[in-house]
């Protein structure tokens, strides 16, 4: 331990393990430490033994759920985008050789209280029942203007700045109704909530690009990839990874207390009574609790079930968004769905997720319209967690602190947190323009 490092990451959560993998290939020392004996912190991934010990106070789950180490259920749940960001920084580490990733069958959105595939492309505007007749032709112009538009082509623009013009203002300019942006806003540029249309249209544009594209990547019903056996696999990876690089990992730790020199810069960690010695602190909200602030709750419910989601095509993996207007909340509500196919639960079996920002104290009555949605449950757990943000100033104390998961069901939130910390640390920016091919190995 009495070593020094150039930086020591404490808690071995998704966005820690990344920027631990980003930071031993750039050839850094790093020593990562985690107080848990197992990998992942907030984001890891439960048997049904450890999912009963958390949630219910008992290590005797029913018998008919099937064999514990069955099940990987993740805490964090998440699914990627065939072209995003995450998978990007997957491949540029080539940690892509430790993962298999699947396929998700489907995307879905809530409306007028049904549930709905998300037209992606011109043609599936054209047949979905979201439309009317006039409607969809509008979509569909939208919809092949977003297709063709190129930022460093001007021809593409049609005369408008999309780093000027507002979405409302592109929006507008197809006569598209408020139903129509709804879905486009949250379940194809998924945002999370309606400040977007105030904001340049250029984001939301790019967004649906970078969907569309995904959809396309594996032809298939959602622009979605999921790793075998869970998220829970990632960390794992990532960890592997910095080994072959040098990096140290060092789990069951207690206490990792972050020392501090006379000018208040991080300069240490210290375990049972030895400090190791670093330039650099990397963290995430639970080990530097007096240097960030709450700044919300995630109300989520875990369900395990033996069936799909009810009007999702039967798919055995799939998302639901349910926008904020259409349950009258300030900000979107999830389903998540993952199975057997990905191996995360036995044979017949399925875990469904109900996750959004907590707007009030009473998760099961505010996840209600999302449990609705499920159909008959065999068992439920609710749960709730903080969410944090850091409120330090790493130039002054070396503390580099990661802001917790939010309640989206897909990653592109989560990397922008990690690039940007990448960014503040390193002072380089993560070069992603590689080849996506090296991530398609386990389409099947």
């Amino acid at each position: 331990m009495d070593e020094e490092y150039d930086v020591i990451v404490l808690g071995t959560g998704l966005k820690e393990c990344i920027l631990s993998g980003l930071l031993s290939v750039d050839g850094l020392k790093v020593l990562h430490m985690d107080r848990n004996d197992y990998y992942g912190g907030e984001s890891t991934s439960l048997n049904l033994i450890q999912l009963w010990k958390k949630f219910k106070n008992s290590d005797k789950p029913p018998a008919h759920l099937g064999s514990s180490r069955d099940y990987n259920v993740d805490m964090v749940p998440k699914f990627m985008m065939a072209n995003g960001t995450l998978v990007r920084v997957l491949i540029h580490t080539d940690v892509t050789k430790y993962l298999y990733f699947k396929a998700v069958d489907g995307g879905y959105v809530y409306n007028k209280g049904k549930v709905h595939k998300v037209p992606a492309t011109d043609m599936e505007a054209l047949k979905s029942p979201l439309m009317g007749m006039f409607e969809k032709r509008r979509a569909r112009k939208f919809f092949i203007y977003v297709q063709d538009y190129n930022e460093n082509n001007p021809k593409t623009h049609e005369g408008m700045d999309l780093t000027r013009v507002t979405t409302k203002e592109l929006i507008a300019k197809y006569g598209l109704d408020d139903n129509t942006i709804d879905f486009i806003g949250h379940a194809l540029a998924l945002h999370r909530d309606d400040r977007y249309l105030h904001e340049p249209a250029i984001d939301t544009v790019k967004r649906m690009k970078l969907y569309a594209e995904s959809l396309a990547r594996f032809q298939g019903g959602s622009p979605y990839i999921y790793p075998l056996y869970g998220l829970g696999e990632l960390p794992q990876a990532f960890a592997r990874l910095s080994a072959v690089y040098g990096g140290t990992y060092m789990l069951n730790k207690p206490e990792c207390k972050v020392e501090f020199d006379g000018e208040g810069k991080a300069c240490g960690v210290t375990s049972e009574g030895e400090t190791a010695r670093c330039k650099k602190v990397v963290c995430d909200p639970s080990y530097l609790p007096g240097k960030v602030r709450k700044i919300g709750k995630v109300a989520r419910a875990i369900c395990i079930m033996s069936h799909p989601i009810p009007n999702t095509n039967d798919s055995h993996s799939v998302q639901v968004i349910l926008p904020q207007k259409q349950l009258g909340r300030k900000s979107d509500m999830y389903l998540f769905c993952c199975s057997y196919s990905h191996n995360v639960a036995p044979k017949g079996k399925f875990i469904a997720f109900v996750s959004a920002e907590a707007e009030t104290d009473h998760p099961e009555l505010e996840l209600k319209p999302g449990v609705d949605l499920l159909g008959p449950v065999d068992e439920i757990f609710y749960d709730t967690y903080d969410r944090y943000e850091p409120v330090n100033e790493p130039s002054l104390d070396n503390c580099f602190i990661s802001t917790s998961y939010d309640a989206t069901t897909h990653f592109e939130s989560t990397v922008t947190d990690v690039l940007n910390m990448y960014t503040l640390i390193t002072g380089k920016v993560v070069d992603l323009s590689v080849d996506l091919s090296a991530a398609s190995a386990a389409e099947e």
